[in-house]
C-alpha cells in the first residue's frame, strides 16, 4: 500500500519537470513527509486540464456519495486503488475509465518487517527529481453545502523485486509511471487493456532507496522536517540483499 509520501520540490522545478503551470501557487505547501490520514492536498495533473497542476485532498469521494458522513468514512478508504479490480469497485470503476490524473511526488516511504519490527524505507528517482504516481480522480458536491471537494486515489500494483524486499508483508507498491508514459495515462481515448499495460511495476533498477529514521512513524511528532527523508542506519537491521 502507499499511505506516505514526499513532494519537497519548489514550485519552479515542478512546473518545469511536468510542463505545466500551478493553478493556486499560493495554496502549495512542500513537506518531507506526509500521511494519507491527514488528507493533505497534493499537487496532481488532470487528464480533463493537462498544462495544469491543481491541488486536490487524498482519498477519492465518489461523486455519487449522497451526504458529508459517508463522504467522510469513505474517504478513509481510498487513498489507494488496486490496479486488479480497479475497473470493478464501485468507488473507482467510473474514474478510471475517464477521471485519470497524474499524482506529482518526488519519493514514497515503506516498511520493511524484520524479526517482529518495522523499519522505514524512503524510496525515490536516481536523479533525486519529481515524478508521477498514477492516480483516479473524482467531484463531491456537498448538496447542503454547495461545496465542490476535489479528491484522488493513487493506484497500487505487485511489488517489484525490490519492492518485495521492502514492502515483505503485503508486497505491493504505487504504480510510478514512465516518464514518456505519463501523457498517455491522462489521454481520454485510452481503452481499457490500453489503461492496464500501464499499471505495471516500474523497474527496480531505476529507483534508490535507504533507510530513515522512526520519526515517519510517530504521529504525535512533526515529520515534515529534513530530517525525515535523511539516511539512517540500524544496527540490528540487515542488508536487502
Amino acid at each position: 500500500m502507499c499511505y506516505n509520501l514526499s513532494i519537497n520540490k519548489n514550485i519552479g522545478s515542478i512546473e518545469k519537470r511536468f510542463h505545466a503551470l500551478f493553478q493556486n501557487p499560493d495554496m502549495f505547501t512542500p513537506f518531507y513527509h506526509i500521511s494519507a490520514f491527514s488528507i493533505p492536498l497534493i499537487p496532481v495533473i488532470l487528464n480533463k486540464k493537462p498544462d495544469s497542476i491543481q491541488l486536490f485532498h487524498w482519498g477519492l469521494i465518489p461523486f455519487w456519495v449522497k451526504d458529508k458522513e459517508f463522504a467522510e468514512k469513505i474517504r478513509f478508504k481510498t487513498f489507494n486503488a488496486r490496479s486488479e479490480t480497479v475497473h470493478e469497485k464501485p468507488s473507482f470503476r467510473t474514474s478510471i475509465k475517464n477521471k485519470r490524473c497524474l499524482v506529482i511526488v518526488d519519493g514514497f516511504f515503506e516498511w520493511r518487517e524484520h524479526n517482529g519490527k518495522k523499519y522505514p524505507y524512503y524510496i525515490y528517482m536516481p536523479d533525486n527529481t519529481a515524478f508521477a504516481l498514477a492516480g483516479i480522480w473524482d467531484s463531491w458536491l456537498n448538496k447542503k453545502t454547495n461545496e465542490n471537494l476535489n479528491t484522488f486515489s493513487i493506484l497500487t500494483t505487485g511489488a517489484n523485486p525490490l519492492l518485495e524486499k521492502i514492502h515483505n508483508t503485503k508486497k505491493r507498491m504505487p504504480v510510478i509511471l514512465k516518464k514518456e508514459n505519463e501523457r498517455k495515462w491522462i489521454d481520454e481515448s485510452l481503452n481499457k487493456d490500453a489503461i492496464d499495460t500501464l499499471m505495471l511495476p516500474y523497474d527496480e533498477d531505476n529507483l534508490e532507496t535507504h533507510t530513515v529514521s522512526k520519526l515517519v512513524s510517530v504521529r504525535k511528532e512533526d515529520s515534515n522536517v529534513p530530517g525525515a527523508i535523511e539516511e539512517f542506519h540500524f544496527k540490528d537491521l540487515p542488508g536487502l540483499s
